[in-house]
């Protein structure tokens, strides 16, 4: 089939690259002696996810554009909610659920501020990708504050879930399986325990009376 602008295929990109993070975060958990099964499928969770991203996002690129001879203008929406459908908003927003959630899984002390932080970071960088795209490979994606805003909104919002999830006993207890550090009443908001990796609760210790 012909292909006269060059369009980069997708899968020969995003599964290496999935590859590549998921045995790099299994090297991490080896040289921190932390390996387990649940918390491989978290690692194998956060490389699909960055396949998913690039692939949804960074794509269709094009390395043989045609050229128009006017000089490059960026497609850029600067303008908070402006011209913002509600489907795509919500669309944005879903889409970074699952990084609040993850992130929050591998951090050794997730909190509200980092949680965020990170969430920003990524949609910042697929934003700043998307720009590039335009520049040198024709990309389709115009980058967007209010993608941005949402794809923000998302990551805190699945954190959000996780805490709300923590706070049920069985179910906190199911995702303590899952978490890379020892859940901690500062790192979560929960008023139980603090648990070691297996899930089991640790016993509080007597509190000596003072002299």
């Amino acid at each position: 089939m012909d292909n006269p602008f060059g369009e980069v295929p997708v899968l020969p990109v995003v599964i290496p690259l999935a590859l590549v993070v998921f045995l790099l975060m299994l090297w991490r958990l080896q040289i921190r002696r932390a390996f387990s099964w649940p918390r491989a499928a978290v690692a194998a969770a956060l490389a699909m996810y960055a396949a998913g991203i690039v692939g949804n996002t960074i794509f269709p690129i094009f390395l043989n554009k045609p050229s128009s001879g006017e000089p490059w203008t960026p497609a850029l929406a600067l303008v908070p909610f402006a011209d913002y459908e509600i489907a795509d908003a919500l669309t944005n927003v879903l889409v970074f659920v699952p990084l609040g959630i993850l992130v929050a899984l591998v951090l050794a002390r997730p909190t509200w501020p980092r949680v965020v932080a990170i969430s920003a970071g990524v949609s910042l960088a697929v934003e700043l990708s998307q720009l590039a795209a335009q520049r040198f490979f024709a990309g389709g994606h115009v980058a967007d504050i209010n993608d941005f805003l949402s794809n923000v909104t998302g990551g805190a919002l699945g954190y959000g879930i996780l805490l709300l999830l923590v706070r049920m006993p069985r179910l906190g207890r199911f995702v303590d399986r899952f978490r890379w550090a020892p859940a901690t009443v500062h790192d979560s908001g929960d008023p139980r325990p603090q648990r070691e990796e297996t899930g089991r609760s640790v016993r509080n210790r007597p509190v000596s009376p003072e002299l």
